[in-house]
């Protein structure tokens, strides 16, 4: 299919969006969950206000073109409003110019989608080296099974997303030292201060920072640096103490990836404690152990936040703190 038809096809899926219930909603009101259906399949939207763009054109014509101004109160000098942006088309006036919403669609979307993005309680658990050998690590298994990580090996075997790489190594080439680098879907690809890039592994092994052992800590400074030469390189406007690189623990997906985002970048949720790991830390922890080469990160506690609603509380830390039996799903 080319290109242009299968933009076109994603493009056509967004109006036919029947709206049901709301999900969830951030506490700044930027960003929402919805769900509902399209064409009789279920369907996850979530719509997140994007950043204001710099362009001289679109301020010059932003006050002009409010919309539906309503003013919430004033004092002295001090004046508050809600309002909605006018549109400004391009040359062949079809399109707006500039967009007000960043929009994420997952259609059709599961139950698990649903309960990921659905307003949750949190918890803190501690996952020691036993409950990851045999609690932990079986669930990850069953996750990779179910096949949500096709659309990562699309990525590294060239099949889809080919544009967007920013950096890779020949596939193949490098064995198991083989990487690429590309932009995350949510990032808006043009707000370098929210600048947030994935760098995904080729091999198949390493399903999260758990598998990292001593041996592979050449590899993994000389991913930081061919990382962080590229970024830089692409973005001149960044310099390299400008940039964050970690893992997250859960990851949404068992396929190992780094995060590299802006230092600016509102730390959210997704970079909070019991979340993101720096690399540098990962780094410094193996080169801290004793023992041989294969002394790794599966031989020490790790600390994390998990939503109540997710599997990984349901299904293993609840029962645990119960005292019942924990098991991955089946």
């Amino acid at each position: 299919m080319a290109a242009d038809e299968s933009k076109s096809q994603a493009e056509a899926l967004v109006p036919k969006f029947q709206f049901e219930r709301v999900l969830n909603q951030d506490e700044g009101g930027r960003r929402i969950a919805l769900y509902g259906q399209i064409d009789a399949q279920p369907a996850l939207l979530v719509l997140e206000r994007a950043p204001f763009p710099d362009a001289p054109e679109y301020l010059s014509a932003l006050p002009a073109n409010l919309r539906s101004l309503t003013n919430l109160g004033n004092n002295d000098i001090y004046s508050w409003f809600l309002g909605s942006g006018g549109p400004v088309f391009n040359e062949d006036g079809n399109k707006d110019k500039f967009a007000d919403f960043k929009i994420d669609l997952i259609c059709p979307c599961t139950e698990k989608h649903i309960r990921k993005h659905s307003k949750q309680g949190s918890r803190y658990v501690t996952e020691t080296p036993e409950i990851y050998r045999e609690k932990v690590r079986p669930f990850m298994q069953v996750g990779r099974e179910e096949g949500r990580l096709n659309w990562v090996y699309n990525i590294i075997e060239g099949r889809k997303e080919v544009e967007d790489v920013i950096y890779r190594t020949p596939l193949g080439r490098d064995g198991d030292e083989g990487f690429l680098l590309l932009p995350n879907l949510h990032w808006d690809r043009k707000t370098i201060e929210s600048l947030h890039l994935l760098a995904i592994v080729e091999r198949r092994d390493l399903w999260s920072l758990r598998d990292l052992k001593k041996r592979h800590i050449p590899w993994l400074k000389h991913m930081r640096a061919k990382t962080i030469d590229a970024t830089v390189a692409t973005y001149p406007q960044i310099e390299e103490d400008q940039l964050k690189l970690f893992f997250h623990y859960h990851p949404t997906y068992y396929h190992l990836h780094i995060h590299i985002v802006h230092a600016n970048l509102e730390a959210t949720s997704t970079q909070s404690v019991g979340k993101a790991i720096a690399l540098d830390s990962v780094i410094d922890q193996l080169e801290r152990m004793t023992g041989d080469d294969e002394t790794g990160m599966d031989t020490i506690p790790l600390c994390y936040t998990v939503g109540e609603q997710s599997d990984l509380w349901t299904e293993i830390f609840e029962p645990l703190k119960n005292g019942h039996k924990a098991s991955p799903q089946q």
